[in-house]
């Protein structure tokens, strides 16, 4: 890379290596509940990987225009760093988008995929506008504030979420860097739709999605188990976009069934 983003890394257990990339705008730390069950009671499960993505947590953003394929290169740049050659990727929303765009850029370090709440297509006129509307007015005012009085936590979160959780949800997205939602956003608008990169993949793979997720529903869900030649869609009632923090037992089901499936 010509603009180091060495991220912040969390780590815990031995085994397959899975690398779980965090949703928009929240750093690692979202990924504590399944870096502390994941691994398993002996540990020995998986070797879970939770890094703080380009601008957001600890990570630097760096100087490079906003892409997902840089976000990739820096998931293939942090594996060499650790030592893994092949690993498991799960992505929730955003990280989603980075793990196809990482399926799509270096395929053959992809032992499994996970997308979590997330969708292969395109945006939308309206939703890239919307981006570009929020990158933009966060530069300005160089603050997040746009994101709290927008509602973001509520409307990532399931109607009647545990008021801490939402309090949690919030406090995350207050933290976020204004420069690193403006990139981000800019790079979520201008990804390309994934749904044959997807197809042309030969690992197994689990489509996770809330039941009440407004942001990428059921349908983007369904699209992209379709299009995978290996996957296991679970559908988790009464929760909404971020289901690894909704639902984290049955979410953390689903990625250690797919462990079981992985050579």
């Amino acid at each position: 890379m010509t603009s180091s983003s060495a991220p912040t890394v969390r780590e815990n257990g031995t085994g397959t290596p899975l690398v779980l990339l965090h949703a928009f705008p929240l750093p690692a730390r979202m990924w504590e509940v399944q870096l502390e069950r994941v691994p398993g009671p002996a540990g020995d499960d998986a070797r879970v990987i939770a890094p703080d993505q380009r601008g957001f947590g600890t990570a630097p953003l760096g100087d490079l225009p906003p892409s997902l394929d840089t976000a990739a290169d820096d998931l293939a740049d942090l594996l060499d760093g650790l030592g893994v050659e092949r690993a498991v990727l799960g992505g929730l929303s955003m990280g989603g988008y980075v793990a196809m765009a990482f399926a799509r850029r270096h395929p053959e370090r992809l032992a499994g995929l996970v997308l979590a709440d997330t969708k292969a297509t395109t945006d939308t006129d309206a939703a890239r506008a919307n981006r570009e509307r929020v990158a933009a007015a966060v530069l300005e005012r160089g603050s997040v504030d746009l994101l709290i009085e927008e509602r973001m936590a509520e409307n990532l979160l399931a109607p009647g979420t545990d008021p801490e959780l939402t309090d949690a949800v919030r406090k995350m997205i207050a933290e976020a860097d204004p420069a690193a939602v403006a990139w981000a956003q800019r790079a979520m608008a201008a990804r390309p739709d994934s749904l044959d990169e997807l197809a042309a993949l030969e690992v197994p793979a689990a489509v996770i999605v809330g039941e009440l997720d407004t942001v990428t529903p059921l349908s983007e869900a369904r699209m992209m188990a379709e299009a995978l030649s290996d996957a296991e869609l679970t559908v988790i009632p009464a929760v909404g976009h971020l289901s690894s923090l909704e639902a984290p037992e049955t979410f953390n089901a689903a990625v250690r069934a797919l462990l079981k499936r992985v050579k």
